[in-house]
Formats: C-alpha cells, sequence, structure tokens
C-alpha cells in the first residue's frame, strides 16, 4: 500500500512543475526572443522619462536577381538634452557642441538654456552614433545625451505613395499610408507586452504566456517593387512631369501573368524621411490605386478584344465610318471629325483611334452584352484586391442606363472613371491570354521566428478566349509598327502592343470641360505575344499640348527599351516575323489569397472626361 503522505507530495509536484515550466517559457520569451526590446525600453526608463525607443519590421525591395534592399528600417543614435539650471556657460557649449554636430541651432539651444525654471528641455533629436558619442566625451556640465531610435526610409523619396510612413496615432507609431498601413499589423512589435505587469499576466491568462498567437503573424515585409526598374519609372515621370510643365504624372509597371508591381509611382512626389514638412499632404495619396479618371481611348482596345471575343466582329471586319454619329440628342464624333467612308477595317478604329468605330462594335453588340465585359469579365469599376490602402471603386452609373448613347460613349472610354490599377488589369488580360490576374506588392513575410512565407494571389480568372488574346494583340501590334509617331516606334527584334488616349478633364462647376486641359495615358506590354510586363503611363495636365502620343508616346517606348534590356528578354522577331506563342502558353499560378484589402472610397477622387 502507498504512502499517503509520499502520493500527496507526488500531486503536489505536477502544478509546481506546471508552474515551473511556465516560469521557464515565461523566462525565454523574455531573454531569448524579446531581450533586445526589454534591454532598450529599460534603458530608456533608466536615463530619460521621454526618449522613445521602439522596433518595427523592416520592408525590403527585391531586385532582379532576388536580393534584397532595405527601404524601410530602424535607426539608432542619441537625444540631447540639457538641465538649464546646470548650464554654465551656455554659448561656450553650444559652440564646442556645434563643431561636433553643426545642425544644432544655435538660438534654440540659447533660449532653452536660459530658461532656469525647468530641469529639462531637448536641444536635438537623431544625432548619428559616433556624434552623440564624441559630444558626451565632452563632459559639459547640464548636458545629457539618451539613446533614440527611430523609422528610417534609405531610399529618401523612392516609392514614397507605395510605402508610406510612420507617424503618430494618438500615443502610438503607426503606419500612416502604403505598405506600411496596410501591413502594420504585421510590421508592430508588441510594445504593451513589455510594458504589462509579469505577474497579472502570468495569473490572468497562462495560456497567453505560454503562446501568443499573434507573434506569428509579424515580420519583415519583402515586396515585389524591382529597385532598378522603381527608379527607371520615377526618372521618367520626372522628366515627363519637367518638360511638360504638367500637374500630375504617374506610372505601374506590372507583370502581365501573375500582377507582380515591379514599379509604381507618381509625381509630385516626396521624401519618406521629411513627410513632416510637407506643405500639400494630397501628395502622400496613391493616386495610382486612390484616384478615378475617364480614361479615354485606351478603352478601345477592351472594346474590339469585346466585339471579337464575342463574335460580332474579327480583325478582319469592315464598317462603315461616319466620322459624326447622333444618338438620344447628343452628338459624338473622331477626334479630327471626318469621316472614313464604307469598308474602314476595324484596325483603323486603333490605329486611327476612331470614336465612331468603338460606338459601331459596341452597339452591334448590344448594350447587355457590352456591359457584361466591361462590369463582369473585365471588371471594370471594381476593386482589384492590391494590398494598398484606400483602394477605390470606379464611377460607373452610366452602365445603367438604357440609352445607346451612353453605350457609345463608353465604348471609347468616356462616361465612367476608374484606378489605374483597375485599367492596368483589365488591360493585361490583352496580352496575358485572356486573364484577369490580381495586382500586388507583397512577395513574402519573413516572420519574427525566421521561417519565411511566399504569397502567392489567387488564380487569374479567365476572361477572354486565348484565340482573342492573340487577335488584339496582332492589332495593337500593328498601332506600334505603322502608327505609333508615324511608325518610327517600331523595334526590329520586339513586338510590343500599345494605345495611347487622350481626354478633357472636366471643369470644376461640372458644366463642361475645361479648356485646354487633358489627361494623357499610355500603355504596353512586350513582347506582345508572350509579355513579360505591361507599362501603364498617365500624364495630367500638360501644357500646351493636345495629345498622349506627344507626351507619353517616346518615353514610354524607351521605358519598354529599358525593361526588356534590363530583364535580357529574348527577341520574339526574327528576319521581322512575329512569333505568336497563344494558346500554348499557361499560367503557372498556384492560388493562395491575398489578405483582403479594406474597402473605401476617398473622397476628393479626381475625375475626367474623355473627348478622344
Amino acid at each position: 500500500m502507498r504512502n499517503p503522505r509520499q502520493l500527496r507530495l507526488r500531486m503536489l509536484s505536477i502544478p509546481v512543475l506546471f508552474i515551473g515550466l511556465v516560469f521557464i517559457a515565461r523566462l525565454y520569451n523574455l531573454q531569448i526572443q524579446h531581450g533586445k526590446e526589454y534591454a532598450a525600453e529599460g534603458e530608456k526608463q533608466y536615463v530619460s522619462t521621454s526618449g522613445y525607443t521602439y522596433e518595427r519590421g523592416k520592408i525590403y525591395m527585391t531586385n532582379k536577381d532576388g536580393e534584397r534592399l532595405e527601404v524601410a528600417n530602424i535607426a539608432q543614435g542619441w537625444l540631447l538634452t540639457i538641465n538649464p539650471q546646470l548650464v554654465d556657460d551656455a554659448e561656450a557649449e553650444q559652440q564646442q557642441i556645434a563643431k561636433l554636430y553643426p545642425e544644432l541651432s544655435h538660438d534654440d539651444f540659447i533660449t532653452k538654456a536660459a530658461n532656469k525654471k525647468v530641469k529639462y528641455a531637448e536641444v536635438a533629436h537623431r544625432i548619428p552614433d559616433a556624434t552623440g558619442l564624441a559630444i558626451s566625451a565632452l563632459h559639459l556640465s547640464g548636458v545629457q545625451l539618451f539613446r533614440e531610435t527611430w523609422r528610417t526610409y534609405p531610399g529618401g523619396d523612392i516609392g514614397g505613395q507605395v510605402i508610406g510612413f510612420v507617424g503618430h496615432q494618438g500615443d502610438d507609431f503607426e503606419g500612416q499610408y502604403g505598405i506600411e498601413r496596410y501591413y502594420n499589423e504585421a510590421l508592430t512589435r508588441n510594445e504593451d507586452n513589455i510594458k504589462v505587469n509579469y505577474f497579472a499576466e502570468l495569473f490572468g491568462s497562462i495560456k497567453n504566456v505560454v503562446y501568443d498567437r499573434k507573434e506569428e503573424e509579424r515580420g519583415d515585409i519583402v515586396l515585389t517593387l524591382e529597385p532598378t526598374v522603381q527608379a527607371q519609372l520615377e526618372h521618367t515621370l520626372s522628366s515627363v512631369m519637367e518638360e511638360w510643365h504638367s500637374k500630375q504624372v504617374g506610372g505601374i509597371v506590372m507583370d502581365a501573368k501573375t500582377g507582380a508591381i515591379y514599379a509604381m509611382a507618381a509625381n509630385p512626389t516626396f521624401n519618406l524621411n521629411e513627410y513632416g514638412k510637407v506643405k500639400d499632404i494630397s501628395v502622400f495619396r496613391n493616386p495610382l490605386v486612390e484616384d478615378v479618371f475617364e480614361m479615354g481611348s485606351i478603352m478601345k482596345p477592351l472594346t474590339v478584344a469585346a466585339g471579337i471575343d464575342s463574335g460580332v466582329i474579327s480583325p478582319d471586319s469592315v464598317y462603315n465610318d461616319v466620322g459624326v454619329w447622333k444618338l438620344n440628342g447628343k452628338t459624338f464624333r473622331n477626334y479630327d471629325g471626318r469621316a472614313r467612308g464604307p469598308n474602314t477595317p476595324v484596325q483603323q478604329i486603333l490605329s486611327q483611334s476612331l470614336n465612331t468605330g468603338a460606338a459601331y462594335v459596341a452597339l452591334k453588340m448590344g448594350r447587355e452584352m457590352f456591359k457584361d465585359y466591361f462590369l463582369n469579365k473585365y471588371q471594370l469599376g471594381q476593386e482589384t484586391g492590391i494590398d494598398l490602402p484606400g483602394e477605390a471603386h470606379g464611377l460607373m452609373s452610366g452602365f445603367n442606363s438604357t440609352r445607346d448613347i451612353e453605350t457609345a460613349t463608353a465604348s471609347f472610354g468616356q462616361g465612367f472613371a476608374v484606378t489605374p490599377i483597375n485599367t492596368i488589369v483589365a488591360l493585361a488580360s490583352l496580352g496575358n491570354g485572356g486573364y484577369l490576374v490580381t495586382p500586388h506588392v507583397m512577395s513574402e513575410i519573413v516572420y519574427n521566428n525566421g521561417t519565411t512565407r511566399k504569397i502567392v494571389p489567387p488564380t487569374p480568372v479567365p476572361i477572354l478566349k486565348p484565340g482573342t488574346s492573340e487577335k488584339i494583340s496582332r492589332m495593337l501590334v500593328t498601332v506600334v509598327d505603322k502608327a505609333l509617331l508615324n511608325g518610327k516606334a517600331r523595334m526590329a527584334d520586339y513586338t510590343v502592343a500599345s494605345k495611347t488616349g487622350t481626354a478633357q478633364i472636366a471643369s470644376h462647376d461640372g458644366t463642361g470641360y475645361a479648356p485646354g486641359k487633358y489627361l494623357h495615358t499610355f500603355f504596353a506590354y512586350a513582347p506582345a505575344y508572350d509579355p513579360r510586363f505591361i507599362i501603364f503611363l498617365f500624364n495630367k495636365e500638360p501644357q500646351n499640348v493636345d495629345y498622349a502620343s506627344q507626351t507619353l508616346g517616346q518615353p514610354a517606348m524607351d521605358l519598354v527599351k529599358f525593361l526588356l534590356n534590363y530583364y535580357n528578354v529574348p527577341p520574339d522577331r526574327s528576319s521581322g516575323e512575329e512569333k505568336p506563342l497563344f494558346p500554348k502558353q499557361k499560367l503557372p499560378i498556384t492560388p493562395i489569397v491575398l489578405p483582403p484589402a479594406t474597402s473605401t472610397t476617398p473622397q476628393g477622387a479626381t475625375v475626367t472626361r474623355t473627348t478622344t
């Protein structure tokens, strides 16, 4: 028979052992997993009540060889403070410090040192580490240095609207725009755990002490943005804006088959390290995702492709181009008002950008079929699901009209407004075999425990027949080879599919169009029959110029050439012959859903109206 006393001791040892394991787990969490954070917090509380240290995940871009480049990280330095009551000679001390740190404000230092009623005043933030140590070695009376950390962006203004920044949200620092905001939860390091009472946490929730589920969701964000491509796009936009004195320019470079964003930028932009100096905070917005525009004639390829896909026309069809057309009491016309007459090839709808030709295709399809393609297949006006905040819905009410005039004008990009990201996704379907992709800017997340998870967007949705993709691509190649820049844009070794658009911008009072104000747009994908990428550019209110081909034609084609060379894309023309690959091409996509985007339509979205 067992000794009752021995049995009781064994029974008591079980909870003691369990509590001991909990303490060991907690000590591992404190000393190993969060040792750096607790040390920083302890140092801050020891030396100062105002110094601020924190940790946050890094953000990387990825170059074409798979190497990562930091674009957001944490910097460490020093906070310089003084005790005015202990400062003996303010002028002398300021001069000594200024020799090591010239950025120190003379007047601010002297003014704060003269206020003998206080014992603490901050005179300089973010002093470099070596400089802070050198100042400390001076042993100046009343001068103190405390550890300080802050968010820093090594690229400065590179990718400003996409990356976003960290700023005050009440008493906390949180992501305010871009990736910093969208993936704020993943990037945040839980500082609340540092400040919580250990025993209260232990006995209040043993489960959470042993295993913090949120911790596994935190890590560093690796973007699909390619740093060299991003820099080249921003250089192109800057050059266009400078040459044409534009109000705003923007662009996207995307993988046409997967939706991975290689570059996204807008100008005016800002320096991420100096966002507090920005006077017009509208530059923080990402117009490629948050603003809607009437896109104009770059929508005509979608109309022609729908006509081909539905079987109402073929690339060899002809029609009677009347030049000017009146429907439901409203008149619209070709950009020059001229009729091309009977037996006009549908190719000229794209090559000469004929409004009445696009209307002919849409009305031949019928209102409901045309609407189905634009709203349900191309999904224009809907959110794409891109992993950036504030994505806007399009303005698509015109498609609910029963009048033919709304169908006709929609066929050439008038009467509805969509975001640039929505536009490029729809246009990509023309080149990638007829698939609708999900655009995304994150490629993987590196968790705090060292593991990595690659993010793959949802499987592309087939919306067009593969044969349609090849046919419309061939027509758009003809546009480049024979029409764009009068045929000078043709490349000897590559096929490029492209179309421009020029749209008038509505006046602020809503009574018509603002004279002389245009939105220019351009898209292209290459190689045309097996596209490695697709680009989209817009140029808002260029000065003293009418057409997009004038402002965007050459810069865009230069960007295409750069991309083909940079990625070492094999030529698809041999002795001038094209090599169509559809329908044999397949998309190697594995379905893993991205985190859901916030559904918002922000105030102040830009809307333009189209005439050509």
